[in-house]
């Protein structure tokens, strides 16, 4: 039996399988640790525009050492002879813990192995937690989200999906893949994602949010997740589900305890102005009861330059961009493409200038990451009460028209122009021009964070918003 070997670390089977990633069990050879190995593969990376998600989740995992987070073994291992990020070469057996290697094909993440499994499929297989328990898990969420703040992370994704449950019985919280590391001077996140049934009203407002006060949200929502059994939102319409929280219209069950029922009341509080904070959970009686604070390690140096390091390679990154197809990423536009487009070579025709001209057919540009833009007009269309498709790069929304009395259908479809910019296609499939155009006038009112705008109409708008405000 041939044994496969990264580095220090002996390969085992696949325990876990995404899109984009395996998951695999490995054993570190030196200390007999058991690890859990995400592999992914570069030029999928590059070809689906997720370089920059993969070193936001990289460098947040690096950033967050908590005992109630999966903790990051090593930064990246990239195979093929581990070329060193700074240009020298290592051995395979010299892999450093937070290093970060880099060679063309594979991309090895070695995170904490956790053997618990989900906390969503206790809940499942198992029903409604204790108040003893469900108590605990809570004050472990909170202990890390909490910290996750600390350092400038936001989740994004808390659900019970993503958070493991280790040897003992102790909470992860993992996937920080939807996760923000707002720059500095930024306030407020304006990408809409999440899972909608945990999602905070303001989210979906599209207005802006404050990360940390959306996360206690979510964590609101887990906590009742723990008490009920079953979500306080749960509608298969998407209008009906966004309704009901953005009232936070929702009713907890007589076996909730007295504590737990005005303490979840509070974290669901529609408004974030007035939602109740991380510390004033903390300082609640019912939370309070049995809590002991984790006591954490001592605090690391984190030096996050290795991650980029890791993708500095832009002749490679052209080169399998270049080789891309559909099933891969978007669709790579060329020049003649772009010429047929623009009906000639005047550009300016390619995009909608706001004139009502396009009534049938219009388009966008964002600098945004494909799936990224994939992912929030997916949200934006399903909060407007509208089906969603997906097929690689293509979606189709659909549902009945606004007036109740016909059916309405649009595609879209994401297109790659440069190596940062993309081009949103839309058409309309059924449904008459003038609702169309008022389709397109709502979807991308909300859509104001992926869409590029050139600088001189970038800063009309700010003018035109720092007026109304005046106003």
């Amino acid at each position: 039996m041939v044994v496969r070997k990264v580095g220090k670390y002996e390969i085992g089977r696949t325990i876990g399988e995404g899109t984009f990633a395996k998951v695999k069990f490995a054993q570190n050879t030196e200390t007999g640790e058991s690890v859990a190995m995400k592999v992914l593969d570069r030029a999928t990376i590059i070809k689906h525009s997720m370089v920059d998600q993969i070193k936001r989740e990289i460098s947040i995992m690096k950033l967050v050492r908590h005992p109630y987070v999966v903790r990051l073994h090593e930064g990246l291992l990239l195979a093929n002879g581990l070329l060193h990020a700074q240009g020298g070469i290592r051995t395979p057996d010299s892999c450093l813990s937070g290093l970060v290697l880099a060679s063309r094909t594979k991309i090895y993440i070695i995170l904490e192995f956790i053997t618990g499994g989900e906390l969503f499929d206790k809940i499942i297989h198992h029903g409604r937690l204790s108040e003893t328990e469900a108590r605990r898990y809570f004050q472990q969420l909170i202990d890390g989200v909490d910290y996750c703040h600390s350092k400038g992370v936001y989740h994004r994704d808390l659900k019970p999906e993503n958070l493991l449950l280790d040897s003992q019985g102790n909470i992860k919280i993992s996937d920080f893949g939807l996760s923000a590391l707002p720059e500095q001077g930024v306030s407020l996140l304006r990408t809409t994602c999440g899972t909608p049934n945990y999602v905070a009203p303001e989210v979906l407002s599209h207005k802006g949010y404050n990360g940390a006060v959306a996360d206690v949200w979510s964590c609101g929502v887990i906590l009742y997740v723990l008490l009920a059994g079953y979500l306080p939102f749960d509608e298969l319409d998407l209008t009906t589900l966004y309704s009901k929280i953005n009232k936070a219209d929702f009713s907890c069950p007589s076996w909730f305890p007295v504590g737990a029922k005005s303490l979840i009341c509070r974290i669901l509080d529609t408004n974030p102005e007035t939602r109740i904070t991380i510390e004033q959970i903390r300082n609640d009686e019912w939370f309070q009861r049995g809590y002991v604070p984790v006591s954490l390690q001592e605090h690391e140096d984190v030096n996050l330059d290795d991650i980029n390091a890791a993708f500095d390679d832009a002749e490679e990154e052209r080169d399998i961009r270049q080789s891309h197809n559909e099933d891969m990423g978007p669709l790579l536009l060329n020049a003649f493409d772009l010429i047929i487009l623009s009906q000639g070579l005047n550009l300016a025709s390619m995009f909608d200038k706001g004139q009502g001209a396009l009534k049938h057919h219009t388009r966008f540009i964002s600098q945004k990451p494909a799936k990224v833009v994939l992912s929030s007009m997916e949200v934006v269309a399903q909060s407007m009460g509208f089906k969603t498709h997906i097929r690689n790069f293509k979606m189709r929304i659909e549902g009945v028209s606004a007036n109740k009395t016909s059916f309405f259908s649009v595609i879209l479809e994401v297109f790659e122009v440069a190596p940062t910019f993309y081009m949103v296609d839309i058409q309309k499939a059924a449904g008459d021009a003038g609702e169309y155009l008022n389709f397109y006038k709502s979807f991308c009112g909300n859509l104001d964070d992926i869409i590029w705008k050139p600088p001189h109409e970038a800063s009309k708008s700010r003018i035109s918003k720092t007026k109304s405000k005046r106003r």
